[in-house]
């Protein structure tokens, strides 16, 4: 192999890194890509759409975290946002990091934003009394009507609602002042703490230990475990269900009547009393002696079209501004999952 040839395989591989290095911070600063798993935004998104989304029009975010795509192997890094067009305003397609587990993306519709109230009566959608129609594309698949006091499990404040019938509910904004006292709604004020960046203890007198709060939820999270490439690879082999080590693992960490020695707690499985302001520390500081809580940043209230299938802000409330990554833009490939490619879709505009 002469000198010439060798210098210009070089220079291709040059070119190529260069290509890596360039579409690698597109994606990280100027586009959001997403591939959708689920039909909760049917059928104006569907399942197994590839989407781009504009970061831009929200501000840019540098990135937060360097390490190995797809895999939690890599650290945080300090980041900033870029000056804005606008913020996300109700009826925009957004992509965001799923508030419970940062390594998930969603696209949901912002239904809500900062200071307005949200209310689900009967399956209709009011904001600030106002029906939200449904998007053109948006659709119910169940004709059934879950009944008004009827509690459905797993939502959002564990109040007696369900997907049809939920609410009213404020969504916080910047500035907002929360009391804190004997009567504050911990299930509300609590994720906030925790979405604003605060570390959040229980500790106090007949407290064996201290316990942190967190918001990331160990069940997505092992869900997320046992998805994807190994899971496909593990099929391949063995007929038993996969279950890695490190999902063990995880669960060891959190508190729960199995699992003594886990130290750290989820706000939706622990109950508060009213005493429980005495055991409760922000940042240090015990919360028995503050009087309020200023929230520091802005949240939104994110729906899925698909009304009766979407598992959105009614099961795990709010998304903090700084999760907000872009609006969904385009479709740029589409594949139905066991039925190959949908070339219809290709270019579609969401809206």
């Amino acid at each position: 192999m002469n000198d010439t040839r060798i210098a210009r395989i070089l220079q291709e591989i040059k070119s190529l890194l260069i290509i890596l290095v360039i579409a690698l911070s597109l994606r990280a600063t100027v586009i959001e890509a997403y591939i959708v798993p689920t039909g909760s935004m049917e059928n104006t998104i569907m399942t197994g759409d590839f989407l781009i989304g504009n970061k831009f029009v929200y501000g840019m975010r540098t990135p937060d975290w360097i390490g190995i795509p797809y895999t939690e192997l890599g650290f945080d890094v300090p980041w900033t946002r870029f000056p804005r067009f606008r913020k996300p305003h109700s009826g925009d397609v957004v992509i965001f990091k799923y508030p419970r587990d940062h390594f998930q993306k969603y696209v949901k519709r912002c239904v809500a934003e900062p200071g307005e109230t949200v209310e689900v009566r009967g399956k209709d959608l009011f904001i600030n009394g106002t029906p939200f129609l449904l998007p053109e594309n948006g659709k119910f698949i169940d004709r059934t009507v879950v009944k008004e006091g009827i509690r459905q499990p797993g939502m959002f404040l564990r109040e007696e609602w369900n997907r049809d019938n939920f609410g009213p509910i404020r969504v916080p904004k910047a500035g907002d002042n929360i009391a804190i006292g004997a009567a504050t709604d911990w299930d509300y004020l609590l994720p906030l703490m925790l979405m604003d960046g605060h570390e959040v203890v229980l500790k106090g007198p007949g407290i064996d230990g201290e316990y942190r709060f967190t918001m990331k939820d160990p069940n997505d999270i092992a869900r997320r475990y046992v998805s994807g490439l190994r899971s496909l690879i593990h099929g391949i082999f063995s007929s038993e269900p996969y279950r890695p080590e490190k999902v063990g693992k995880l669960f060891e960490k959190y508190y729960s009547p199995s699992n003594l020695d886990g130290e750290l707690l989820n706000v939706w499985n622990f109950k508060f009393t009213d005493e429980a302001v005495n055991y409760l520390w922000i940042d240090g500081q015990s919360m028995a002696g503050m009087e309020n809580y200023t929230v520091r940043q802005n949240y939104y209230w994110m729906m899925g079209d698909n009304r009766d299938d979407s598992a959105d802000s009614r099961y795990w409330g709010f998304v903090p501004e700084e999760l907000v990554l872009g609006e969904a833009v385009v479709v740029y490939m589409s594949w139905k999952f066991g039925g190959g490619p949908r070339f219809g879709r290709i270019g579609k505009i969401i809206s």
